[in-house]
């Protein structure tokens, strides 16, 4: 029988995501800390070595994007490095960011530091759908709350490494879900997509290197920087090491995030996690993959 298995999701519920103490008392930070005792190449190697791939959708290598960004060279003499958030969650059927957010807002601004510190980043912006107005006010009250204890600002634990994280708005566009349509809406543009390539971490916000990360995807980092690559290759799949969530909604009796490895089978979702189909009727078809998915019938 399959179980859940809680890498971005271990502190949901279990802590209090208003209060700082509550995150660090569960061992929150202490990647940080170890990180900015490392040069930042440490981090993108350790990045590459888990296997992580982006939990927004496209699924590409996290260390290699890193390692893209940290790599490129600017076109102008002054070069800022960004770090972007993706938090626009408009896919219908998809809560798991949400998630994370209401219930560990600390991890999300945690592995988005040591993300921003491995690629050099100056500047970070968490780019939240607007219509998640709990996700916002806490996610508002873990920066503010993180700068107080010396997490992010100015000389982050007395590294030497400084790191401001602005939060922007999504105003309900669909589009604006795509990294590169993001970037024009925090730039004050338009939320229309731009011609790739060039990508964001070659010429994203403002023309700079720019790293863009979803939610989920950071939310693994902290634990990746604790416990070491070997561990996280150890969970899922050769192709997908780690955890991922599942948002299951519809006709089963349990509703709800589950959070397994990668790797689990979609019964194993509907049956063991979500408790089955209502008023136990025959499974017929799943939609996965939001709106622009597709049906998964009974024989696959």
């Amino acid at each position: 029988m399959t179980s859940e298995h809680r890498i971005a999701l271990k502190n949901a519920g279990r802590i209090n995501p208003e209060k700082i103490e509550d995150y660090i008392d569960a061992g929150g930070y202490k990647a940080l800390k170890k990180a900015l005792q490392n040069p930042p190449e440490k981090i993108i190697y350790d990045l590459i070595q888990s296997g992580l791939r982006g939990r927004g959708g496209a699924g590409f290598l996290t260390g290699l994007k890193n390692k893209f960004t940290s790599e490129a060279s600017c076109v102008l003499l002054e070069c800022m490095r960004y770090i972007i958030c993706n938090a626009d969650e408009g896919e219908p059927g998809t809560f798991k960011d949400r998630i994370i957010m209401e219930g560990d807002p600390h991890l999300v601004i945690e592995g988005m530091v040591i993300a921003a510190y491995a690629v050099g980043g100056q500047k970070g912006y968490i780019y939240i759908r607007g219509e998640y107005h709990k996700s916002i006010a806490l996610i508002r009250m873990a920066v503010e709350s993180a700068g107080m204890h010396g997490f992010l600002g100015d000389n982050i634990l007395g590294s030497g490494y400084s790191l401001d994280i602005e939060i922007k708005l999504g105003g309900g566009s669909y589009l604006c879900g795509e990294e590169i349509t993001l970037l024009e809406s925090i730039e004050g543009k338009r939320g229309y997509p731009r011609i790739k390539p060039p990508y964001p971490a070659e010429k994203g916000l403002h023309d700079m290197p720019t790293l863009v990360n979803n939610v989920e995807t950071l939310a693994h980092i902290p634990a990746i920087i604790r416990h070491g690559p070997d561990w996280y290759k150890s969970l899922g799949t050769d192709q997908s090491p780690g955890t991922k969530i599942f948002s299951v909604s519809g006709d089963v009796k349990n509703p709800g995030n589950f959070e397994v490895e990668m790797g689990a089978k979609l019964k194993a979702l509907i049956y063991d996690l979500a408790g089955g189909i209502k008023g136990d009727k025959t499974f017929k078809a799943a939609l996965i993959g939001g709106a622009a998915g597709t049906f998964v019938p009974q024989s696959l």
